[in-house]
């Protein structure tokens, strides 16, 4: 029975992500209903707290880019890209990463690619180069973010073993940006430069490429760019409280209950400090910076971030339901696989993630089993990179907009499917984070 509930969990998902979208959350929907209706297993139950917390940030993401602040993020890491064009192959994965990092999704990268191809193009530097490093390095930085929904999620999922934002950030941030930089070298010579590249070459002697012209994008000027920089400020300040408040546990509140009769103490809990921080974000940024209602809602970044709630709802309730019923075999095979090589959890994050083609679904799907297992908890922090493996099949957003962006067909998607642009810079990058994190874990 187990290998038959494994296939549909399976088929819920690669059925869900050939769909798109929300069709693995809402394929998900179909597989409980035959795991909980047909074969009466546990219904198991979606992290209400996860979602939560990702909702929380993504309405005051969402607030910030109703108010401009996104747009000025993006202006900013143009201009410093433009002033070193002939190193945009190791500038442009950094200032990716940092824009990543800062507003903790992967939606700004959009507006970065066209950025990055034509500086390229006109430096005469190769744009497989830093583009593939950069869409890489994209992901990277939302690992490290302390406000991204996959760094949220591993927050929730290591509640109960008392680590702290702080502490993951100690080694993601040091690990991911020292991978990047290992991850750019691995495609600095890549390639045959534009001058002898026959591809091009043809490209331009047929008139094949567009006149390339400024990325287009809102100029702000005036009124408009005090409200957008006061809305990017009064976001990172809401980042620095998050990460202080957990580094002091002390800062947070405690309240008193009456419980039959006798009082009893409690402290908010870091997940719902979050939260009530990111919801007040919002609000501060509606009223002081005129982030309009209707715009946070039908922004770009509320919309990706539904998507994935909606996922992340589905597939985790799926997948707690599958491992609640068969918690005991679950257990019981990872810990033979694992035992003595706990770092090998890592490739299990890896495989799911390239099902998922999400690092919040990965984690709360897979690290709640690692709990269980008794893996430490530096272990789990130290593989929480292993998370960005969806880069391996060349499907994903961010991988096909860089396809798309680079006029001069550099960056590709290969023959074979596999031999594609990213594979190289991809494996490289993950691969180094995971060691590197290993390492700094072994220290700390």
């Amino acid at each position: 029975m187990l290998w038959i509930e494994l296939l549909i969990f399976l088929a819920c998902i690669v059925i869900g992500a050939r769909i798109g979208g929300i069709g693995m959350g809402v394929i998900a929907g179909i597989g409980l209903i035959i795991f909980v209706f047909l074969f009466q297993m546990p219904p198991g139950s979606p992290p209400v707290i996860v979602l939560g917390m990702i909702l929380a940030v993504i309405t005051a993401l969402s607030t910030m880019e109703a108010a401009g602040g996104l747009d000025y993020l993006v202006s900013v890491a143009e201009k410093v890209m433009r002033k070193n064009p002939k190193s945009i192959t190791f500038v442009a994965p950094f200032v990716t990463y940092i824009l990543i990092f800062a507003s903790g999704t992967q939606h700004v990268i959009y507006a970065l690619l066209p950025v990055i191809a034509e500086i390229s193009r006109k430096a005469g530097v190769r744009p497989e180069r830093p583009m593939s490093i950069s869409v890489i390095a994209a992901m990277h930085g939302l690992v490290a973010s302390p406000i991204s929904a996959a760094t949220v999620a591993l927050v929730g999922s290591l509640a109960g073993l008392d680590v702290t934002l702080p502490q993951i950030m100690m080694v993601t941030i040091p690990s991911t940006l020292i991978a990047v930089f290992i991850g750019a070298l691995s495609v600095l010579k890549r390639g045959k430069n534009l001058a002898d590249d026959p591809v091009y070459q043809e490209k331009l002697a047929k008139g094949l490429l567009a006149e390339e012209t400024q990325s287009e994008k809102k100029v702000l000027e005036g009124k408009e760019l005090a409200l957008a920089k006061g809305s990017t400020i009064m976001f990172f300040l809401a980042i620095v409280v998050v990460v202080i408040v957990g580094m002091f546990p002390g800062l947070r509140p405690t309240y008193e209950t009456i419980v039959n009769g006798a009082a009893q103490t409690g402290q908010i809990s870091m997940a719902k400090t979050i939260i009530i921080l990111m919801l007040a974000t919002a609000g501060i940024i509606m009223v002081f910076f005129k982030a309009q209602p209707g715009k946070t809602i039908a922004g770009k970044t509320m919309k990706s971030g539904l998507v994935a709630l909606i996922s992340i709802l589905g597939i985790s309730w799926l997948g707690s339901s599958f491992y609640e019923a068969n918690q005991l075999v679950i257990i019981d095979s990872i810990k033979t696989i694992i035992e003595g090589q706990q770092w090998v959890f890592a490739i299990g994050l890896f495989l799911l993630s390239i099902l998922l083609f999400s690092q919040a679904a990965t984690i709360t799907i897979l690290m709640p089993v690692g709990v269980a297992l008794g893996i430490p908890a530096p272990i789990l922090i130290a593989v929480y990179p292993a998370v960005n493996g969806y880069f391996f099949l060349p499907t994903y957003g961010t991988v096909i907009a860089a396809v798309s962006f680079d006029q001069t067909g550099t960056t590709k998607i290969g023959k074979y499917l596999l031999n594609h642009s990213f594979m190289l810079p991809g494996l490289v990058t993950t691969i180094s984070a995971v060691v590197i994190s290993l390492l700094l874990t072994s220290v700390f």
